[in-house]
């Protein structure tokens, strides 16, 4: 290679360096924040439930059961979580979808039309979402929104 080549190809690799986009992330600080609010509001509210949060992505990120929550809502958790992640909106309004007729909801990939999962967002962008499973579903939305409203400022 000349040169002078090289000399484009370095030009090239810092320009585009220098447009990467900087992107938001849940750290363990954030999730653990958001797990201490959201047991504050289970014990306020004086349920037990189970609490998922993954990534944008729909992955993993923590997952606690609490004593008396029932075994389903392990799984139930996490695909209110994954279906919030997903779709980039609350589980909830599939929820409502599906009640007004939409058949189709029951069909999409990964989606869980029922309440409680809430996506994270940091100015305008997901960055992750929250699920509580194991108290009436207007219950598990309340104390999964506690929870992001502990860490993200209105």
């Amino acid at each position: 290679m000349s040169r002078f080549a090289a000399l484009l190809l370095t030009a090239a690799l810092m320009s585009s360096a220098a447009e990467l986009s900087t992107k938001k992330a849940l750290n363990l600080a954030t999730v653990k924040a958001m797990v201490a609010a959201a047991e504050a509001e289970e014990q306020k509210r004086n349920v037990q439930v189970t609490i998922c949060i993954v990534d944008e992505s729909g992955n993993l990120l923590f997952l606690q059961k609490a004593d008396g929550a029932g075994l389903n809502t392990i799984l139930f958790a996490q695909k209110k979580a994954r279906h919030a992640a997903y779709f980039r909106s609350p589980s909830k309004n599939a929820s409502d979808s599906l009640k007004s007729g939409n058949m189709a909801q029951l069909a999409l990939p990964e989606s869980f039309p029922v309440q409680g999962g809430l996506p994270i967002k940091v100015d305008g962008q997901t960055i992750g979402a929250i699920a509580c499973s194991g108290a009436a579903s207007e219950v598990d939305e309340a104390i999964s929104q506690a929870a992001i409203d502990a860490v993200i400022p209105k």
